[in-house]
């Protein structure tokens, strides 16, 4: 996702919060006005304070059915009207929810005609407000400001159409950078130069193996992957169907983790992340201490990963190994020697079939360290990593780079979220499970995302720490 799609996403809802207590002080005003005052006079003694007092209560409830209904989710093109019609039903089914809680609560309102104008100048206010963020975002993409990068694929009447509508119309928000007749192998490079954000495959029936082709290049390079309608039966249980330039367009989705999905589970990471950092730190400090009286510095150990769209970091770990033993550019030339040690354990001690590896019976872990990585006491400092955003506390299970290049053309797939501390396949068999069993529990669960799903492996982690492992 784009910056600007994100911020004008999020802008919907503090101008919605806006709009509906500016309907409120509106419906209020009105009540006074001279054609409400013929109508019937005014018999209470309620001020614009208590009003807005009892009002916002109402507007949070607002916000909440709002995004129930998916006001507040990333659809670039829905058209205006539907989106009017589904402000319009969220606010009625608001209206009538303050309804029943009068008639079952037996509280009598002072005045109806409040609430029911409210909602009438609700719609108007949201309904400009809207406006305004469908303006904003138009003006955006006319300055050429979030722009989607795009490759068309195809060479029929409905592909050129496509292209020359796209660069029309700019307030569409794709920006075509190039038009291919056909995806082989030869443009590839020409594409990942180009620096694309989107394929869309409008090439004719015939060519199955080249959108074949183009999903997996795609998959592989995490680009986004669009398809015309017309062409191959669903090839994701994630898609997306939406008009694009008069053509029906479907996007395969990786995941359903986007827009305030991520934002949803980012959150959980970062409250639940500082809530185990702060109940923890007793415990981190007394492994620390036990840590530097057996070994010395340094106490925490850091190991490269590949995250989110092979993108190298650092996980956070407690030292578990002797200091001569420890790889990694940490320790400098001795990290050298000690990778080429470890290159012969895995050699006569590997206990895994597959590219990754896990040492059984490892010499070079000391006696604090077997005891902190049985109950992966060694790895509560990610949470630090979770914390400033290089992993999730839910997520696929973060690989060596070593490991990754032998693998990562065949599952590009678990690249497309934050790697995690633990993971359906920590809570399924630890490591235990064999390298293919991993990988589809984590492609399982990038398809499946929910923030239930987060919550559930999160509760069930503890249950399994205390599981020994067969490599220590």
């Amino acid at each position: 996702m784009k910056r600007s799609e994100i911020f004008l996403m999020i802008l919907k809802v503090p101008l919605d919060f806006v709009m509906v207590v500016l309907a409120g002080i509106s419906a209020y005003y009105f009540r006074f006005s001279e054609w409400a005052l013929k109508i019937k006079s005014v018999s209470f003694g309620l001020t614009l304070t208590d009003f807005l007092s009892i009002l916002m209560p109402v507007v949070f409830l607002v916000l909440l059915i709002f995004a129930f209904f998916g006001l507040y989710s990333l659809n670039q093109n829905r058209k205006f009207s539907a989106e009017l019609m589904k402000i319009i039903f969220a606010l009625s089914v608001c209206l009538a929810f303050i309804a029943l809680y009068i008639l079952f609560s037996g509280k009598l309102f002072d005045s109806r005609f409040l609430f029911l104008f409210t909602y009438i100048f609700s719609i108007i206010y949201i309904f400009f407000g809207r406006l305004f963020v469908r303006g904003l975002k138009s003006i955006l993409y006319r300055s050429g400001v979030g722009l989607r990068k795009v490759i068309i694929i195809g060479d029929d009447e409905m592909t050129k159409k496509m292209s020359e509508i796209l660069e029309k119309r700019k307030e569409l928000g794709y920006l075509v950078v190039k038009k291919i007749t056909e995806f082989n192998e030869k443009n590839t490079k020409e594409i990942l130069s180009l620096e694309v954000n989107e394929i869309i495959f409008a090439a004719s029936k015939k060519d199955e193996k080249q959108f074949l082709r183009a999903l997996n290049f795609c998959n592989l390079n995490h680009l986004v992957f669009k398809y015309s309608a017309d062409l191959f039966s669903v090839y994701s249980n994630n898609i997306v169907m939406n008009p694009l330039a008069g053509v029906p367009i479907i996007e395969i989705k990786k995941t359903p983790l986007e827009a305030w999905g991520r934002v949803a589970k980012r959150f959980f990471d970062v409250i639940m992340s500082i809530f185990i950092i702060i109940i923890t730190s007793p415990l981190m400090l007394l492994v620390a201490v036990l840590i530097f009286f057996e070994t010395g510095r340094p106490i925490i150990y850091k190991n490269e990963r590949v995250g989110i769209r092979e993108k190298k970091f650092f996980t956070l770990k407690f030292r578990s190994m002797y200091q001569k033993d420890s790889t990694g550019i940490q320790f400098g030339k001795e990290g050298e020697k000690a990778l080429k040690k470890e290159e012969e354990l895995i050699t006569k001690n590997n206990s895994k079939i597959g590219p990754i590896y896990k040492i059984q019976n490892d010499p070079r872990v000391t006696k604090i360290g077997k005891f902190i990585r049985r109950t992966s006491i060694d790895e509560l400092p990610q949470f630090f990593n979770v914390l400033f955003g290089t992993m999730s506390i839910v997520g696929p299970r973060p690989h060596q780079p070593r490991e990754v290049d032998n693998y990562k053309e065949n599952f590009p797939k678990v690249f497309t979220l934050k790697p995690g501390i633990t993971g359906l396949s920590q809570i399924s068999g630890r490591s235990d499970l064999s390298f293919e069993e991993e990988m589809k529990l984590d492609i399982f669960y990038i398809e499946n995302w929910s923030l239930f799903l987060d919550i559930i492996i999160f509760i069930k982690t503890p249950f399994v720490l205390f599981k020994k492992r067969k490599a220590l």
